[in-house]
C-alpha cells in the first residue's frame, strides 16, 4: 500500500495545465482527485484557477462524495446546498449537506435534483445574496448523448473591452439582483412572483467589482431577469442592462464545456457568467456540485 506522500508525489509529477486558448478555461491533466494533494500541486491549481477562471479535470468518475468535498475545501469553506424550488426525493435529502444535485432524473415521480432539462440562462450563482459564493465544483456522473453543454463567459475581459465612456457611466452604479427565481426560471420556495424590476427583492451589488488580489476589474451582472439599477428610471435601467448583457455574452468572451462522464468543472463565480443548454428530457443528466463560500 502506497503512503499518502507517495500518492501526492505521483500527482505532482504528472500535473499539466493546458489552456483552452479561448477567453477562459484550461484542462488540468495528469491528476487524480481521489488522491491526496501536495502543497505544490495545490499552488499550481490555484494559480491556474486565477489565470484561467474555469478549470476542467477529466476522467474523475471514481471520485466519491467525500473526496469531492475534500478537494473543494482546499479552496475555501463550503456552503451547504441551497434551498431548491421543489420538494426533492429522500435520496437527495440523505446526501452530505455540502452536495447539491443538478439533475432531471426522477425517482417515483419525484426529482433527485434541481434545474431539470431546460435551458439555464446566463447567470452567476446566488448573487442575490449579500455574499455570493466564491466558486463551485460540478462533477458529472451521467450525461445526455447531446445537449446540456455549459458555456462560461469572462467578466474581466467583458469589462476591459467596454468603451471608456461606458466604464465611466457604470463606475459607481449598483444593481439589485432578483432572489425570487433560479437560473431555470423556477420560482423559489417562499417567494411570490414579481414583474416590476423596481420592486425586486435581493442583494444590491456594484456593477463593477475589483479582485482584491490582482486589482483587476470585472462586470458583476448576476442575473438579467428583474435586475434593476438603483437610482435610475426603469426605462434607463433596462436599456443600460440590455446593453451590458449583450456586450458581456458575446462569443469572443466565452468557452464551452461539452460534458463527458467523470468531468469535474471548477469555476470562479466572482468574475464569470455561465449558462446551460437544454437537452432531451427523456435522457438522463446527473451532476453533483459543491459550492465554495466567499467567507
Amino acid at each position: 500500500m502506497k503512503d499518502t506522500k507517495m500518492q501526492a508525489m505521483e500527482n505532482v509529477d504528472t500535473l499539466e495545465v493546458i489552456a483552452s486558448h479561448k477567453a477562459l478555461g484550461a484542462d488540468i491533466a495528469g491528476i487524480d482527485l481521489s488522491k491526496p494533494l501536495s502543497a505544490h500541486q495545490l499552488d499550481t491549481i490555484r494559480q491556474a484557477w486565477q489565470e484561467h477562471l474555469v478549470l476542467r479535470f477529466r476522467n474523475q468518475g471514481h471520485v466519491s462524495f467525500e473526496q469531492q468535498i475534500a478537494f473543494s475545501k482546499h479552496f475555501g469553506p463550503l456552503d451547504k446546498r441551497p434551498t431548491v424550488s421543489h420538494g426533492m426525493s429522500k435520496t437527495h435529502d440523505e446526501l452530505p449537506p455540502e452536495i447539491a444535485v443538478i439533475s432531471n432524473v426522477k425517482v417515483g415521480g419525484v426529482p433527485v435534483g434541481a434545474l431539470g432539462d431546460g435551458e439555464a440562462v446566463w447567470h452567476a450563482d446566488m448573487t442575490y445574496n449579500e455574499f455570493p459564493p466564491k466558486g463551485a465544483c460540478l462533477f458529472s456522473k451521467e450525461v445526455p448523448p447531446s445537449g446540456g453543454d455549459t458555456h462560461f463567459a469572462n467578466m474581466y475581459m467583458a469589462y476591459d473591452s467596454l468603451s471608456d465612456e461606458l466604464k465611466q457611466r457604470i463606475q459607481h452604479l449598483s444593481c439589485v439582483h432578483d432572489a425570487s427565481r433560479n437560473s431555470a426560471g423556477e420560482l423559489r420556495l417562499g417567494f411570490t412572483d414579481n414583474t416590476d424590476p423596481t420592486q425586486t427583492v435581493g442583494a444590491v451589488h456594484p456593477l463593477v467589482t475589483t479582485q482584491p488580489q490582482t486589482g483587476k476589474k470585472a462586470l458583476m451582472l448576476g442575473r438579467r431577469r428583474n435586475a434593476y439599477i438603483k437610482g435610475l428610471a426603469l426605462q434607463e435601467s433596462e436599456s443600460l442592462l440590455d446593453a451590458l448583457w449583450a456586450h458581456a455574452t458575446q462569443d469572443r468572451f466565452t468557452w464551452t464545456q461539452v460534458w463527458t462522464v467523470g468531468d469535474v468543472m471548477m469555476w470562479d463565480n466572482t468574475c464569470t457568467l455561465h449558462k446551460r443548454d437544454a437537452f432531451d428530457p427523456h435522457s438522463r443528466r446527473l451532476m453533483y456540485r459543491t459550492q465554495i463560500a466567499s467567507r
